[in-house]
């Protein structure tokens, strides 16, 4: 259907064919493999699944029963109104944020920095006694006092809740307004589960009081509001702070303030598949909460700390502090996946009889489930594509089954075209945090195949026997479903984004009539900014871009390679692909400047191109100054004279010979002070660029032109280490520059996080610090790959 931002205007079906970006692609779904049923499937019913907010969980289905923790900040906002934290936010309101510890499937520990108190909040689930699917789960919440002697201790307002997705009616527990040793707060039945009941506990003998309200519509993302609202009103009336202990008919969610003092612990424990036995209840309960559940925490604890030295074999050497920064990035990977439902918004192509008559309108996708790591819980608690493979990266070495489910997640998003969108916004609270510009996904437009960097890793992890026989059986069974799907993915690639010369390729979507941008985005690179050709047109060559393509089709061809033809209807010549994208002397005349002895695109450019300010009129008359793009020169086809994280592409994927002379001059590059080398990594952009930290349009600032990113410094220095350790005349060299970048990587991130309590989107090209998106656990936590020396292989 096609639906309008406005006014959300259906078309109905028979009015047209349904057109073929929004038809699935024909195959069955690899979320269907049996690997994903049964045991595996309800071990990760129930998770914190819900990274956007400070503390949440739910269960990976549509219609969920949903959980979340809100408090009372310390200030109040412009109304004069309380400000209560949910979620998660960009800003300094909390000192720290983000999880510990936490094994993706049934354990987590979270601390949050207050001004003078800290959360901690650890999730924690059992099968034992349940008939529930999924089992039981329980959240503690501890409060701690910072900076303040123990005895002096203050006032925390908690505010649990319990929505039903699915407007199933919840029911009031009867001690909700007289706590005793273990309340029942609420209860319910639903298909999934059973009968449920949601119980509280108080671990010590601090004053506990408890009031509530209750909501017919669960509107989890304006909660808080509504919370505020209902605060507001008691306020105004009695002076004291607390909710109504009102509910409106049949309501659906239920919150439940909890005010407490620090130094105190609230257990909160879930309970499913009841049947009538109350002393069964009485006992799970009683397991979930008090000394059986810290013994629980410990147990998790101690098996964290052993899976993590068994998969990352850090270096005793290391200081407590790095070992700490690397728990965090895998506590905060694992800790940050979380599960998705909704239907994708897809600009209107214009292939199709359908014609949008404006921006706001939009076809819909099918509706669709994504179970996904996210790049970072405040900024960007939703799926991107190019992001999900280096998460992976990751995430496999720690639980392969995991990253299969998720890459599987991915591809099931596929059109009938090949085409994945590459930014998944599905679902309100997803959307809630979403610019609106960047919300309708744009069918010509790709985004890197990261996740075949990843698959291309677990098969390179076969051959080096890293996986036990059923193990290496669940992968290939993955692969052999997959590979139909994956064959699609890169023929839309190789179709979509070729290049007018064989073996060339462009990224899509460069807006070559923008008068706003001094070098038109090139969003569906993944590297926004970055300066390409001034004046885009389809005789551009994208360095980047074939090397992506070079890295698909040898992945492709090594799945072939392992699962053998048996009548695998494959589109295109793999093995020739990779010759001819591997060939030398062929990149070199493409895209090799032996001047500057880097590799560049291509295009039609001028260096000439200029913001300035000019008087503009507008449709009402008025006058206003604007920053608008200025060309002065004539632009002409030629190599692009940008050098940065582009020009080293063919070096991260090893295409340079490591006899090559070539090698030493990108080797030379990348250690010159001069251009991208500094203390705490490698600029994104050289500061012998003309667009070094220049900013794009008067508000957007400089992103891949300078600061430096670790995803792009980690392939880097995955390949230095792999020219450090093959024969060839620049071994010493490589190595040298390796161990100087590594140690320069891992100090700066591990000096941040002791200075902010955060791993950062990107970092300062002259200072080092943090800068942009925190908590950016994704692929920020490659830092730990870095530490374990751990890199892919070619």
């Amino acid at each position: 259907m096609m639906m309008t931002g406005a006014s959300h205007k259906t078309i109905a079906p028979d009015e047209f064919q349904i057109p073929r970006v929004i038809t699935p692609f024909p195959a069955p779904k690899l979320s269907h493999l049996p690997m994903f049923q049964g045991d595996h499937k309800e071990s990760l019913y129930w998770g914190t699944y819900r990274p956007q907010v400070y503390f949440g969980v739910r269960a990976r289905t549509p219609q969920s029963l949903v959980a979340g923790l809100m408090w009372l900040g310390d200030e109040k906002d412009d109304d004069g109104k309380h400000v209560i934290r949910h979620f998660c936010e960009n800003s300094e309101d909390l000192k720290s944020f983000g999880w510990r510890e936490h094994n993706g499937v049934d354990f987590g520990r979270q601390e949050l920095f207050e001004q003078d108190i800290i959360l901690e909040t650890s999730f924690v689930k059992s099968k034992e006694g349940s008939l529930g699917y999924g089992g039981d789960w329980s959240a503690r919440i501890n409060l701690i006092n910072k900076g303040l002697n123990d005895e002096v201790q203050r006032t925390v307002h908690l505010f649990f809740y319990i929505a039903d997705e699915g407007g199933n009616i919840l029911n009031l527990g009867k001690d909700v307004l007289d706590p005793k040793e273990s309340s029942l707060l609420a209860s319910g039945s639903r298909a999934d589960v059973g009968s449920w009941q949601m119980h509280l506990t108080s671990q010590s003998q601090a004053h506990l009081e408890t009031h509530y309200c209750g909501f017919k519509n669960p509107d989890i993302v304006n909660l808080s509001d509504a919370v505020q609202k209902n605060l507001a009103i008691h306020e105004n009336k009695s002076a004291r702070l607390q909710l109504s202990d009102t509910s409106e008919d049949s309501s659906s969610i239920y919150v439940f303030q909890i005010s407490t003092t620090t130094q105190s612990t609230i257990d909160i424990a879930f309970v499913s598949g009841i049947r009538g036995d109350t002393s069964d209840v009485e006992h799970r309960i009683r397991s979930l909460t008090g000394l059986p559940l810290s013994s629980l925490l410990e147990e998790k604890h101690i098996a964290f700390d052993a899976k993590f030295k068994e998969c990352f074999h850090l270096s005793e050497k290391l200081d407590s502090e790095t070992l700490m920064v690397g728990k965090a990035a895998i506590g905060n990977m694992l800790g940050g996946i979380g599960y998705f439902y909704g239907q994708s918004k897809i600009q209107v192509p214009t292939s199709t009889q359908l014609q949008a008559k404006s921006q706001e309108e939009f076809l819909l996708y099918w509706p669709a489930e994504l179970y996904t790591a996210v790049p970072s819980r405040p900024n960007f608690p939703r799926g991107f594509l190019w992001d999900e493979g280096f998460h992976q990266l990751l995430v496999w070495r720690w639980d392969f089954r995991i990253t299969l489910e998720i890459v599987g997640n991915w591809l099931d998003l596929m059109n009938i075209d090949g085409w994945i969108p590459r930014e998944q916004v599905l679902g309100d609270e997803a959307l809630s945090k979403m610019p609106k510009g960047y919300v309708v996904q744009i069918p010509s437009n790709g985004n890197p195949p990261t996740l075949l960097l990843v698959i291309h890793d677990l098969i390179n992890g076969i051959r080096a026997e890293k996986f036990n026989k059923e193990e290496r059986d669940e992968i290939l069974s993955f692969l052999d479903l997959a590979f139909v799907r994956l064959d699609a993915w890169f023929q839309w690639f190789n179709t979509s984004q070729k290049g007018k010369e064989m073996g060339s390729y462009f990224w899509h979507g460069r807006d070559s009539l923008t008068n706003r941008q001094l070098n038109p985005q090139s969003l569906s690179s993944g590297l926004d900014d970055y300066p390409r050709a001034s004046h885009p047109t389809e005789d551009e060559r994208h360095v980047d871009l074939r090397c992506w393509m070079y890295l698909a089709a040898d992945c492709m061809n090594s799945i072939i390679e392992f699962l053998g033809e048996k009548d695998r209807p494959a589109t295109v010549d793999y093995r020739s692909t990779v010759k001819l994208l591997a060939d030398f002397n062929l990149l070199n005349q493409m895209h090799y400047d032996h001047d500057l002895g880097a590799y560049l695109d291509f295009g039609n450019h001028t260096e000439d191109v200029r913001l300035v300010w000019k008087e503009v009129t507008g449709e009402d008359g008025r006058v206003s100054r604007e920053l608008v793009r200025e060309t002065f020169g004539k632009p002409e086809l030629r190599l692009v004279p940008h050098i940065g994280y582009v020009s080293f592409f063919p070096f991260m994927f090893r295409i340079i010979p490591p006899a090559s002379s070539i090698l030493e001059k990108q080797l030379d590059l990348i250690s010159s002070r001069s251009t991208v080398w500094s203390d705490y990594g490698l600029l994104s952009l050289g500061k012998t660029s003309s667009l070094y930290m220049k900013y794009n349009t008067e508000h957007e600032a400089p992103y891949w032109r300078g600061p430096i990113w670790m995803n792009m410094n980690y392939m880097i220095l995955s390949s230095l280490h792999h020219y450090s350790i093959v024969d060839g005349p620049y071994m010493a060299k490589a190595r040298s520059i390796y161990e100087q970048l590594r140690s320069n990587l891992i100090r700066n991130v591990v000096r941040n996080y002791d200075q902010t309590g955060y791993i950062w989107e990107h970092y300062d090209q002259t200072k080092g610090t943090g800068e942009g998106a925190r908590v950016f656990t994704g692929w920020s936590a490659l830092i730990l790959l870095i530490m374990s020396e751990e890199y892919p292989l070619f």
